[in-house]
């Protein structure tokens, strides 16, 4: 049935033993992210039986569905609305706001529990944190004062909204910061989360900042690239998900519409290359699932025309294959089409166990 995603267990086992083994050489633990796949527990089984440290997911609803014996961690910042929701599905949560650390601390005692947390710090890419040139040191001393909840650590986000790639000089900022708590407060920071997959490019030219000693790698292990510059890992997988989709349509047309040209589905006025008569099929699935921009044809004389809410129209003119109705046509992923791809209830899942 498609269209669907094929997941390859045994890729995806290699690329997280891989990633686990070069960071455990530079003595950095990982949190392994599953968001990207909606905290799939197939995956997720995977992740138990390495040695990744701890399991990490933006989404409550996904870590509350995951069973692991790992710690668990919430990455998104948590909202006061659901604090009672995070005390008890995870271990440790990513913070910056003071009010929703005497939320938890309370919750937390009400609950007879205590709640780890990871400040964050904003080191430039201006996305979730204290601002690094702020006055930490007196959340720090308020965390530790707080009898619930206990400083599991400090972490920095890079690259997800500023685009800032993690290098020597931005990540000293945080480790400043770091050795700056330890000195004035006479206090271990037990954990520095120096970022995620974009920081790989580092460790792979060698270069390791000592203080760091955590990772959150979500994009490295199921996509098997560095996010700074979007390089392939070596020797990693980068098809442990493929999408397969089916023709429902197949016909010789025009590549212009004909007639006045007003707004699409989406409210957009849509603009058509001229190119002749064209060989034009029709795959069965839209925007709805995923953004068509972001899929990567393994057919590589295929193009990628349009789409509407369940429709992607292809280019097969200049392909060597005879597609006709009923055929297959497979995807490489972008992280924007797997996330997408894998949220939709409408693609389904199959699993591969073997190389």
């Amino acid at each position: 049935m498609y269209p669907r995603l094929k997941i390859d267990l045994a890729k995806y086992k290699h690329n997280v033993e891989s990633v686990t083994a070069l960071c455990g050489a530079h003595g950095i633990s990982v949190m392994a992210v599953t968001k990207v796949f909606c905290g799939d527990q197939r995956l997720v089984d995977v992740l138990n039986a390495t040695d990744v440290a701890y399991i990490a997911d933006s989404r409550l609803d996904n870590l509350e569905r995951i069973r692991t014996g790992k710690p668990k961690v919430l990455l998104r910042l948590p909202s006061v609305n659901e604090i009672e929701r995070v005390v008890r599905i995870a271990d440790i949560s990513l913070n910056s706001e003071w009010t929703t650390l005497k939320a938890l601390d309370g919750v937390a005692g009400s609950l007879q529990m205590k709640h780890g947390v990871v400040l964050m710090i904003d080191i430039g890419d201006l996305r979730e944190g204290i601002y690094y040139k702020e006055n930490v040191m007196e959340m720090v001393k308020g965390i530790i004062d707080l009898r619930h909840l206990t400083l599991s650590g400090l972490g920095t986000n890079l690259t997800c909204f500023g685009g800032i790639i993690p290098e020597e000089n931005t990540l000293k900022k945080l480790i400043d910061v770091k050795r700056m708590i330890e000195a004035t407060l006479n206090v271990r920071i037990p954990l520095v989360s120096g970022g995620n997959s974009s920081h790989l490019h580092l460790l792979h030219k060698g270069h390791h900042m000592p203080d760091i000693d955590n990772l959150r790698i979500g994009e490295a292990l199921i996509l098997g690239r560095e996010t700074a510059f979007g390089d392939p890992l070596e020797g990693m997988y980068q098809d442990v998900v493929t999408l397969e989709a089916d023709l429902i349509e197949v016909k010789h047309k025009p590549s212009i519409p004909e007639g006045e040209v007003g707004m699409d589905a989406f409210g957009r006025k849509p603009h058509f290359e001229n190119l002749g008569l064209m060989k034009r099929g029709i795959l069965a699935l839209g925007r709805q699932d995923v953004d068509y921009q972001e899929l990567k044809p393994c057919d590589e004389h295929i193009r990628l025309i349009g789409s509407s809410s369940d429709h992607i129209i292809v280019d097969l003119t200049h392909t060597d294959a005879d597609y006709s109705v009923g055929d297959r046509v497979d995807f490489t992923l972008t992280y924007g089409s797997l996330l997408r791809l894998m949220t939709s209830p409408y693609v389904r899942k199959t699993y591969v166990d073997k190389v």
